[in-house]
C-alpha cells in the first residue's frame, strides 16, 4: 500500500455529495439526518479511500461486520468495485435505512442483516471489513472475533480494519471520550469496552497466520486511528 493510497484525504467533495443524496428522505418535509451525517462524514473522515485501495484486485466477497448504514457498499460501488457485499449490525433501525437507502440507489449484490456480534459471527468464505468495530468487544472477544475471521480469508481475500489503538497520549484520550459520546446520545448502541494495542493485535494475527500491515489513519482528525490490512 502506498503513502499516496492511506493518504489521510477523504473522498472528494463531489463524490461524497452524491452518495450522501441516496439518503435524502422522498419527501421534502422527512428527517434529512442521515443525508447531513454522511456528507459531512464522508467529506471529513479518511477512512473510505483506504479501505477501497486495500480491497482493490480482489473478487472475493466482502463482509461488513459492524456496517452501520452501510457506507462501504456505497463507496464500494462509486468506485467500480462489484464484489458481492453483505453488511451486519445489532443495530435494526440502521440496517432498516441501510437496506432502503441501497435500493433505492440501486446497488447490486447488496445484503444488509441484523446480527449481535457479542454473541454470533456469520458464515462467509472471503474478505472482511471491520471498521470502528474492535473497541465495542472486550479483549477475548476480539481474539476470537479475528482467529474466526481468519479462517474466513482464502486465496487474495482480506481482512481490513480501522482501529482505534491504545498507544497513550492526546490522540488516545480524544478517541475514548468520543466514543463514549456517541453512546450517550444514542448514536452508538454500545460503549466501548477494550482499546487494543499494535502489539496486541499484531500478536493475534500472527498467531491466526496472518501478515499485517499498519498504516495510521488520523487525516485531520483528532483521533488514533489505523488501518490494518491482514492476508495469509
Amino acid at each position: 500500500m502506498t503513502d499516496a493510497a492511506v493518504s489521510g484525504r477523504p473522498l472528494p467533495a463531489g463524490r461524497a455529495k452524491d452518495i450522501a443524496r441516496a439518503f435524502l428522505p422522498n419527501l421534502p418535509i422527512g428527517n434529512r439526518y442521515d443525508y447531513y451525517y454522511v456528507g459531512a462524514k464522508l467529506r471529513s473522515d479518511p477512512l473510505y479511500p483506504g479501505v477501497l485501495h486495500a480491497l482493490r484486485g480482489t473478487t472475493a466477497p466482502v463482509l461488513d461486520l459492524g456496517c452501520g448504514l452501510g457506507l462501504l457498499a456505497h463507496t464500494l460501488r462509486q468506485d467500480g468495485q462489484s464484489q458481492v457485499y453483505r453488511g451486519v449490525d445489532n443495530d435494526s433501525a440502521k440496517i432498516l435505512r441501510a437496506g432502503r437507502v441501497a435500493t433505492k440507489a440501486g446497488l447490486r449484490d447488496t445484503h444488509f442483516e441484523v446480527v449481535d456480534l457479542a454473541n454470533t459471527l456469520p458464515t462467509h468464505t472471503g474478505s472482511v471489513a471491520i471498521l470502528d468495530v474492535l473497541q465495542y468487544l472486550d479483549a477475548e472477544s476480539q481474539r476470537g472475533l479475528l482467529h474466526a475471521v481468519a479462517r474466513m480469508l482464502e486465496g487474495d481475500a482480506r481482512l481490513v480494519m480501522r482501529a482505534a489503538l491504545d498507544g497513550g497520549g492526546r490522540r488516545s484520550r480524544t478517541t475514548r471520550i468520543t466514543d463514549r459520546l456517541a453512546n450517550l446520545i444514542g448514536w452508538m448502541g454500545s460503549r466501548p469496552r477494550h482499546y487494543p494495542t499494535r502489539e496486541g493485535l499484531e500478536a493475534i494475527l500472527g498467531e491466526a497466520g496472518l501478515r499485517t500491515e499498519f498504516r495510521p489513519l488520523y487525516g485531520n482528525t483528532p483521533f488514533n486511528h489505523w488501518l490494518i490490512v491482514a492476508q495469509r
